[in-house]
């Protein structure tokens, strides 16, 4: 399944990428995408989608 990260949702807190750093990185914009390439079934990811305050990580 596919990770999305909805850039309007994202307030740039970052704690995406304190809790899944190989999967999640900020952008230019401050916002969190996905890294290309990152392997989206370790466990840290739905702890990111859960922990997102703003609920801006789904999966697809």
């Amino acid at each position: 399944m596919a990770i999305k990260v909805d850039e309007e949702l994202c307030i740039g807190c970052e704690l995406c990428v304190q809790i899944c750093p190989d999967v999640f990185e900020m952008n230019a914009d401050g916002k969190s995408i996905v890294k290309n390439g990152a392997d989206t079934n370790l466990d840290c990811v739905d702890e990111a989608i859960d922990s997102c305050p703003t609920s801006a990580i789904t999966r697809e």
